[in-house]
């Protein structure tokens, strides 16, 4: 099998060497370029999935702990850390079977980028290519939806002059502005800078709860409801679900096939992150995070808590590029435009995607419980059901598995262990993920909407202090009139 891998790498990087090597400039201009603007190294992969794993769940996982108390909140990170980082792992391998053999019959990418539903379509025919492109679109489609609601929630923290949904506005015209970001190779320094945002708010949010201690009188009753229970899990059921990106990542190295452990290092990372920072919100602030889904919303007001609001913004700008990139590309080939060398034409061709995202964004600003509805009803399929049922389909026959590029573990039982492994993943998703949590979030959700209403101004927001009316003022009566 060595020597087989070797093969790969021979057929899969050939051509990333040639990109990479044609027509390059040794000027500084070009080296500035290299180093800061045009990644594909192992390095750059993992911080594009740690960076975009964690992104603004980070701020409401506190308020899944409320709604799961702390030992199931703790047990179901790391257990959905797993289960997301095996199944990023199927999804690296079915790239690299599809490539190796799209490689091999002389199809050339180079001005092309590979996505999942192109993998399931070269593996599995047309039936899976759109049932994959189906899930995989409308979940980047929410998922930049989410972080127009996030951008809006965290700012209207640092000032509430202007209502979420004006907020919403505004960053909706800004992160349109990633139209202009060619493809993943362009996210290198976006990507390093985004962790250490992300590093900051979430030590923040630890150092920042534990200082200020419990509130008088705090309470964790939680688990206390079923809707909860499962509302809570599925939110972080999406948290771990983050690589419906996986194979555009991918596509961007110059070695695609050295992936195969990457997402599970930034997950380990995550954890790092996710761990502390929701334990302690909790533990300071039990049930009160029940009505507040943004952990920014229990903390006091300060110099520290205006930083991390700060940083998670321009964040959320480029979780907005991850999520919506991969649109992009969709949509560039649907009208004939994915191959064009003028960015310009493709940075107009890409705006009508953003406006159905904005919209969206001020239709159901519901953050925290929105997360919970697509990960049970989106992620679910997308990022672990169909990867699975993929990767069984894929080598389900001898042949098959005896021609693959990349034999299982062998420390996991090869073949046998991976397909039971995969059945697994397949029926506890389908039943806990989307079945359980699927009700519980829709129940959710629609309590959002009895509640505040479509199209509200403020999710959350404190209702508006009101002035003491002056003092009513008597008519003075004359007791003595008519005496």
């Amino acid at each position: 099998m060595e020597n087989g891998d070797k093969a790969v790498e021979t057929v899969v990087v050939g051509n990333y060497v040639e990109m990479d090597s044609e027509g390059k400039d040794t000027d500084v201009k070009s080296k500035l370029s290299n180093l800061f603007w045009h990644g594909g190294s192992v390095y750059d992969a993992w911080f594009s999935c740690a960076s975009n794993q964690v992104a603004q769940v980070l701020l409401t996982l506190p308020y899944s702990f409320s709604q799961l108390g702390m030992l199931s909140g703790i047990l179901f990170q790391l257990f959905y850390g797993l289960l997301g980082s095996w199944t990023a792992y199927l999804i690296s391998i079915l790239y690299v079977e599809y490539r190796t053999r799209k490689e091999r019959e002389k199809v050339n990418f180079r001005n092309h980028v590979i996505q999942w539903f192109e993998v399931l379509d070269g593996l599995l025919g047309k039936h899976w290519r759109n049932v994959g492109l189906a899930f995989n679109c409308t979940f980047l489609l929410f998922g930049s939806v989410i972080q127009l609601i996030a951008c809006a929630s965290n700012i209207y923290y640092i000032n509430d002059n202007l209502d979420k949904r004006t907020w919403t506005y505004i960053f909706g015209a800004c992160c349109a502005t990633t139209v202009f970001i060619p493809s993943f190779h362009n996210y290198r320094v976006w990507s390093f800078l985004g962790l250490l945002m992300t590093t900051y708010t979430a030590w923040y949010l630890t150092i920042a709860s534990i200082l200020h201690g419990q509130v008088e009188g705090v309470k964790h009753s939680g688990p206390s409801k079923l809707v909860l229970y499962f509302t809570g899990a599925t939110n972080i059921l999406y948290t771990f679900g983050g690589h419906a990106v996986t194979v555009e990542i991918m596509h961007a190295m110059w070695k695609p096939q050295k992936f195969k452990s990457i997402y599970l290092f930034a997950t380990l990372y995550v954890l790092t992150l996710t761990l502390p920072s929701a334990s302690a919100v909790y533990w300071a602030f039990g049930d009160l995070l029940l009505n507040h889904s943004n952990a920014f919303a229990l903390l006091p007001k300060n110099l520290f808590r205006d930083f991390a609001v700060v940083l998670m913004l321009v964040h959320q700008f480029i979780t907005f590029g991850f999520a919506c990139t991969p649109l992009y590309f969709v949509w560039e080939k649907l009208i004939g435009m994915h191959e064009c060398r003028s960015m310009c034409k493709r940075a107009a061709a890409r705006l009508p995607v953003v406006i159905p995202i904005w919209f969206l964004a001020i239709i159901f600003p519901f953050f925290g419980p929105i997360n919970s509805t697509v990960g049970s009803l989106l992620v679910s399929f997308t990022v672990y059901i169909i990867p699975a049922l993929a990767h069984v389909f894929t080598f389900r026959s001898s042949a098959a598995r005896e021609n693959a590029v990349e034999q299982p573990p062998r420390f996991l039982g090869r073949w046998t262990g991976a397909f039971t492994i995969n059945a697994f993943i397949v029926v506890w998703v389908f039943i806990v993920g989307f079945g359980f949590g699927g009700w519980a979030s829709m129940i959710n959700f629609i309590h959002q909407i009895d509640t505040f209403g479509l199209f509200t101004k403020c999710y959350q927001c404190p209702p508006p202090v009101m002035a003491s009316p002056p003092p009513i003022s008597h008519p003075r009566v004359n007791h003595t009139r008519g005496l």
